[in-house]
């Protein structure tokens, strides 16, 4: 099976995860999934291949050499975004693409544009896999996992490549933050590993947001709006000066690079209660936890400006910068780094703008940086994939097992 047979096999299970669930994996189309590549990798010959009962799967390709060298990984993720369905997804494929609108579906109008997604203009003459406007593609991460898979059957096809040992891994729910949670480091074994769960062709990634959860629940006091002169307290309007009080522009959409934000993702309530819901982010440690505290200090204040008990602050951390835990072994990035350049890919080291497995598993001991997979848009019906970056993704992932056999 090619790489692109393979990516459109995968993609037509329906993998949505839910974050309301409360079990692992958190949607049952996962582990469907997982069975799949399960038979898939036995029946390619891949060795040690076990299915988890939280759905997580793990393999291994076997050394060819008797060489002592390291055990490396890869990773990808099984599950797709809760933010749109990706049950029924209907992909074609748009031939070297000419840089003009791409009409996803005639019969609402969606239309796949440079105009709104410049990025498509750096494909021109690719042959790009679009969805029908009505689901997401998938391609974060089953490209990930496609190029995995094609990589580990050429690797077995072209045994003049000596290589160690080589572990595979595919988890359920990253998407909603519990990727790694119920991974088996130790089991998997491996000295470092790569998740292949980046974007846009050279994406080459070790440093992620620090991440925290902050929930700010207001209490009111609810009486006949017709005598609530000096007794009603409305928590709606409580909740709402708390809002104005953070910085105006430290949120997602006026910042970019480096810039740390905070982001209401959910109000809700009604005169006697109102919860707002935050995600916190910063790259930098110190503004991260200067962050956190800003939260709390705001709290005290509408204590002190509406009475004590009116605010309460629910804050959880969820995840760190991997870029301390990489430091250290710099040359598994330097490793990857050459394998880009000897598959003629140009390097792009960026920060990445959000989470990663790999930042949890890199503290749970597995230094796991970030790799691109090609696809771009996540998320969402003008998600989309070139072949051709697919194809350099495997390609690299075959150069990082090379050049660690060459040492």
């Amino acid at each position: 099976m090619a790489l692109l047979e393979r990516f459109l096999k995968y993609v037509s299970f329906d993998t949505q995860s839910d974050e309301e669930s409360g079990v692992t994996p958190s949607s049952e189309g996962q582990m469907v999934f997982a069975r799949y590549l399960q038979e898939e990798l036995t029946g390619l010959g891949l060795q040690d291949v076990v299915l988890d009962a939280n759905g997580y799967l793990y393999a291994t390709l076997p050394a060819n050499t008797d060489k002592e060298l390291p055990t490396v990984g890869f990773i990808a993720h099984m599950d797709t975004s809760p933010d749109m369905s990706g049950k029924d997804v209907r992909p074609r494929i748009v031939r070297q693409y000419d840089g003009s609108d791409i009409m996803l579906c005639a019969d609402e109008g969606i239309v796949l544009s440079p105009q709104q997604f410049p990025e498509l203009l750096d494909h021109r003459g690719e042959d790009l896999v679009v969805t029908d406007g009505k689901t997401l593609l998938g391609a974060d991460d089953k490209a990930g996992i496609a190029e995995i898979v094609s990589a580990m059957v050429y690797l077995q096809e072209h045994p003049e490549i000596k290589h160690g040992k080589i572990r595979i891994a595919f988890n359920p729910d990253e998407e909603i933050g519990l990727g790694a949670h119920k991974f088996d480091v130790e089991a998997f074994g491996c000295d470092w590993a790569y998740t292949m769960d980046g974007g846009e062709v050279g994406e080459l990634e070790f440093e992620n947001f620090n991440a925290a959860a902050a929930k700010v629940i207001i209490k009111g006091r609810n009486v006949h709006p017709g005598y609530a002169k000096n007794k009603m307290v409305n928590s709606l309007r409580v909740a709402n000066r708390f809002v104005s009080l953070l910085p105006a522009h430290e949120v997602p959409e006026h910042t970019e690079a480096y810039e740390g934000f905070y982001h209401l993702i959910g109000m809700s309530g009604e005169v006697e209660q109102t919860t707002l819901s935050y995600i916190i982010r910063d790259h930098d440690r110190a503004r991260f936890e200067a962050r956190k505290a800003e939260m709390a200090r705001l709290t005290a204040f509408i204590n002190a400006e509406y009475g004590e008990g009116t605010a309460t602050l629910e804050l959880k951390d969820q995840y760190y910068n991997m870029r301390q835990q990489i430091e250290p072994v710099m040359h598994i990035i330097d490793t990857a780094f050459a394998a880009m350049k000897a598959a003629g890919v140009e390097p792009r080291v960026k920060a990445i703008r959000g989470g990663t497995d790999g930042a949890q598993l890199s503290f749970k001991g597995l230094p796991c940086p970030n790799i691109f997979a090609g696809g771009l848009n996540f998320h969402g019906r003008y998600e989309f994939v070139p072949i051709q970056s697919m194809e350099k993704a495997m390609n690299v992932i075959v150069k990082i097992v090379e050049l660690v056999g060459a040492k």
